[in-house]
């Protein structure tokens, strides 16, 4: 019974690491690099949920939280587009800055990974000079656990996780499937330059993939912040591990290889 359980509560935990591991993959499919700042970017998307609620929100008095049967309230789902929005449009401004100008270079795969990196440890520093090193918690109602057959017991917060990671996942898929711009990621991942020829504005691209990765973190970082029931400033990093493992073992640049290793990770 334990030990399903802790399956149970795994595949729970791969359902977060999903949604990392396949905006990793993404970034790694168009733009050929490990983006190690990946994990501070769910990190910051947690944070920023965080200051949503216990500041314009909270001013304004929405506070409410035990939603149904989990522990959060309607003001997260509200807070949780600015998330994606802010981080999005961060990972943007950090490209058209800093790694366009490492591409245009004609930087190697190394050195714009060790950039990343950099760029992790300033994310992750600028978090812990606004917050602080201690741990938060955001606004919640404790809940009684769902008891499934055979004893088994998770939190009511697993639920909405594990909704929320499947139907990212299958937007994302109907995205590169039926979508113009899904098409055009999926043929720029294949072959930059040939893509250049067909006419492909591959910049446009690289902006969408950026956007769609690091959104795809930032729903990721809220998700696990709400089944940790705390933020820390390094959740991200120690993340990172299992999203790099999740990539690999689904096949790099493989964002459906990634869905299922982060199951198998999880």
């Amino acid at each position: 019974v334990i030990k399903l359980e802790l399956v149970i509560n795994g595949l729970i935990m791969g359902s977060i690491i999903s949604l990392g591991a396949m905006g990793l993959t993404l970034i790694y499919g168009n733009l050929k690099f490990a983006h190690i700042a990946h994990g501070d970017f769910m990190t910051l998307g947690a944070y920023i949920v965080l200051f949503v609620l216990t500041v314009p929100f909270h001013g304004i008095g929405l506070t409410s939280t035990g939603l149904g049967p989990f522990t959060f309230g309607y003001p997260l789902l509200l807070a949780l587009p600015f998330a994606i929005i802010v981080t999005s449009l961060i990972a943007v401004a950090l490209d058209m800055g800093v790694y366009k100008r490492l591409r245009n270079r004609g930087a190697n795969t190394v050195v714009v990974a060790m950039v990343s990196l950099g760029i992790a440890i300033a994310g992750r520093g600028l978090v812990q000079i606004i917050w602080g090193g201690d741990f938060h918690q955001y606004p919640r109602l404790s809940k009684l656990f769902f008891r499934l057959p055979m004893e088994v017991r998770i939190p009511p917060d697993a639920i909405f996780i594990t909704v929320v990671a499947l139907l990212l996942a299958l937007s994302l898929h109907l995205f590169l499937t039926r979508t113009k711009m899904g098409k055009a990621m999926r043929a720029t991942a294949d072959n930059m330059e040939l893509a250049k020829v067909t006419g492909i504005n591959t910049e446009l691209v690289i902006r969408w993939t950026w956007v769609i990765g690091v959104g795809l973190a930032a729903v990721a970082g809220v998700l696990l912040a709400v089944f940790q029931a705390q933020l820390l400033p390094i959740m991200g990093w120690k993340f990172l591990i299992p999203l790099f493992a999740a990539v690999i073992l689904g096949g790099v640049g493989n964002p459906y290889g990634a869905l299922v290793g982060a199951m198998i990770v999880g």
